[in-house]
């Protein structure tokens, strides 16, 4: 019987999965969009319908926004996630809410290897600070720092931080701030960023799969130049000398196209730095159960 159900919470669709003795157990996750629902309450209700749940005794949720006093709002959608809702309405006495990548970053050390697709090698540094970085319907990142045997994770809301003032890119930021004033990155680097970078260069609007299927190259160009320039940004600000990882189905669609469209040609050059930036290996993660992974690491390290 499980102990522990697993949420992850994203801004379009929600996976859930239940673990036995700090186990993900694969046969029971399932995926849903969560539109259909009136809140997360109602749609756990509808997944334990017909789960036995004698001794769940505990849920963690990575939750696609920002963590404060036990309580989340979702970034991209109108969701408000509460522990004390949540532990009222399954009866399960034992609520953690995490942000969504720092869910991910804590499974780093649990994923199989084969979800692992190396797209830039390098020479990490043992036990350094690893970067995930996240690309889908928004965008965020998480390091995790090793402490012995431990992970710890601490929470972020890079996504929304300010794009670079970068020479090249103005004329489109000029564009994005007249849809988002503060330009987060997420304006640029996330599903909806592309459709964006596509409709400056193009005047059409095109939903990501579209623009990855016709491959337009000024879009594509623009949008792997600036993934370099930011993720290069993340990882100096945080010394991420173990790795980046890429995570979410932005990163995964647009994985093939980086390193012919010369990301390292942003990522790299940092004067003095640039040596750091060439160590760095970048690692797209091929594997949707990441946060839940991750979740159930994070229960366990608890226990």
């Amino acid at each position: 019987m499980a102990e522990h159900l697993l949420i992850d919470l994203g801004g379009t669709h929600c996976r859930v999965g239940l673990a036995l003795q700090n186990k993900l157990d694969p046969e029971t996750v399932q995926r849903f969009a969560i539109d259909p629902f009136e809140d997360l309450s109602q749609l756990l209700q509808t997944y334990l319908a017909d789960k036995p749940r004698g001794r769940i005794h505990a849920i963690c949720a990575g939750v696609a926004g920002p963590v404060r006093d036990g309580s989340a709002q979702l970034t991209n959608h109108n969701w408000f996630i509460d522990a004390t809702t949540l532990q009222r309405s399954t009866g399960i006495p034992d609520i953690h809410l995490l942000n969504d990548l720092q869910a991910q970053a804590y499974a780093l050390d649990d994923l199989h290897e084969d979800a692992l697709q190396t797209l830039v090698k390098g020479m990490p540094e043992p036990g350094g600070p690893r970067l995930v970085l996240g690309l889908g319907t928004g965008c965020n990142i998480a390091v995790a720092h090793q402490q012995k045997d431990r992970v710890f994770v601490p929470a972020s809301e890079s996504g929304h931080t300010t794009l670079p003032d970068a020479p090249g890119f103005r004329p489109l930021f000029d564009a994005l701030y007249k849809q988002a004033g503060h330009l987060p990155i997420e304006a640029a680097l996330s599903g909806s960023g592309l459709t964006r970078i596509h409709a400056f260069f193009s005047g059409e609007t095109l939903t990501p799969s579209q623009i990855i299927a016709a491959q337009p190259r000024k879009t594509l160009q623009c949008f792997v130049s600036l993934l370099g320039l930011v993720a290069s940004n993340l990882c100096l600000s945080h010394m991420a000398t173990g790795g980046l990882y890429l995570i979410g189905g932005t990163a995964r669609a647009i994985a093939p196209f980086l390193k012919p469209m010369g990301f390292t040609d942003t990522f790299h050059p940092r004067g003095p730095y640039t040596d750091i930036l060439k160590r760095i290996p970048v690692t797209v993660i091929h594997d949707d159960n990441a946060a839940l992974l991750g979740c159930a690491r994070y229960l366990s390290q608890k226990e």
